[in-house]
């Protein structure tokens, strides 16, 4: 199936989304991580392909608190990380979802999908895309960059995406000189929205009360036709106590 084999290709060692689950599920249960005093927390695409791996995860944890935004960026910020952890059962966890999307179509083209009730495909994930020419442009010296002030863009209407542009444009070298650019985007995304999570844990984990811990599972969330499993490209699976300091690697071999 091109799909499959696109997807063990270009995001090696990614995993059917209910294979995911059971890992993470498996290994958290090991720390005393159960359904009942675990909150589910994501931050995914907006997008409604991105909502099938929340399901998953909520088939063991229940409905999820969510910080993501365009593009999957946690754009809630420290603010929806502190609320999400005043909701956190007593004495319990929170399991924070994060990462960017991709679509792989049935032919194998990566940065676009099929979608239900379509005829044909469309940019996946949208934003990402949209963010991709912006950053190449303005590299490129088509354009100039805009709304430099990430923190205050000019446009409230459009605020999330003018976040993305600018977010992404650390790693436009890496875009530009990538031989295949939708499988370099996501793993660029992958990065800022990293990086961007480490600070809002370092700021807000307090908020999680003793003993609670933070287990973060970051990665690429991949995206397939109608009928076929989603992916999911762990990149990250580390545990962290409620001081914002990492205490494992949880990662598999």
């Amino acid at each position: 199936m091109a799909t499959v084999q696109k997807i063990a290709s270009a995001f090696p060692k990614s995993l059917a989304n209910k294979e995911l689950v059971s890992k993470v599920s498996g290994g958290l249960s090991k720390l005393g991580f159960t359904n009942s005093n675990t909150l589910l927390a994501t931050s995914l695409c907006c997008d409604e392909v991105s909502r099938p791996l929340e399901k998953d995860f909520g088939g063991v944890y229940g409905q999820n608190f969510s910080m993501g935004g365009l593009a999957g960026f946690p754009f809630g910020g420290a603010t929806s990380f502190g609320a999400m952890a005043s909701h956190i059962p007593d004495n319990g966890n929170c399991l924070v979802v994060f990462g960017p999307h991709v679509g792989v179509s049935s032919t194998g083209e990566v940065g676009t999908t099929e979608r239900e009730g379509r005829a044909s495909g469309g940019a996946c994930c949208g934003s990402a895309c949209a963010a991709c020419n912006y950053v190449l442009d303005v590299h490129c010296g088509v354009c100039e960059a805009q709304n430099k002030t990430i923190s205050n863009p000019e446009d409230v209407l459009d605020a999330q995406q003018a976040m993305v542009g600018n977010l992404l444009l650390p790693y436009a070298a890496a875009l530009n000189d990538a031989e295949e650019t939708m499988i370099e985007l996501p793993m660029s995304l992958y990065k800022a929205q990293k990086e961007m999570m480490g600070n809002i844990i370092s700021k807000a984990a307090p908020a999680v009360a003793d003993p609670g811990k933070i287990a973060v599972v970051g990665g690429v969330q991949i995206n397939t036709p109608p009928g076929q499993s989603d992916y999911f490209m762990p990149l990250q699976f580390d545990l962290f106590d409620n001081k914002g300091v990492k205490q494992d690697d949880l990662m598999w071999a």
